[in-house]
């Protein structure tokens, strides 16, 4: 499934609404885009959408953060996949819940849906006057 959602960043609401209508309980979601492109951005909304009051950033140099119960943020953005599973990453993301993982490329897609993830991919691009969000689940 793909979906296209096209949105400034006051029509936010709207990604979020369709990323929570899309995406299963438990699922690994990769975010994707340039630097800068909206990625912690967006899982800001989402943490907001769900009830989490915590201030959300960019977990660049801890790798991961836990917004509460099933929240889970990972930036691999200085992490590649091989250190990422070294450092037992791999296995927080049996736990139940959303794990939204900022730059997860193709191979680490690859890779986790060998181990039975599911996985949802956002890519964000900019357009004039908002952003492109492609959504694609293999749920």
């Amino acid at each position: 499934m793909t979906e296209v959602v096209e949105a400034s960043l006051a029509e936010l609401d709207r990604v979020v609404e369709t990323v929570r209508k899309i995406v299963p309980k438990d699922a690994v979601i990769l975010l994707r885009g340039d630097l800068a492109s909206g990625k912690t951005t967006l899982v800001r909304a989402l943490a907001e959408s769900l009830g989490y009051d915590e201030s959300v950033t960019s977990p660049t140099f801890s790798i991961q953060h836990l917004y509460g119960n099933g929240f889970h943020h990972y930036d691999l953005y200085q992490c590649p996949n091989e250190k990422f599973v070294a450092m037992g990453l791999l296995e927080s993301l049996g736990e139940p819940g959303w794990h939204l993982v900022e730059w997860g490329d193709e191979a680490l897609r690859k890779r986790l849906k060998e181990y039975g993830f599911t996985t949802v991919v956002v890519e964000i691009s900019p357009i004039e006057g908002g952003r492109r969000y492609r959504i694609e689940s293999d749920a």
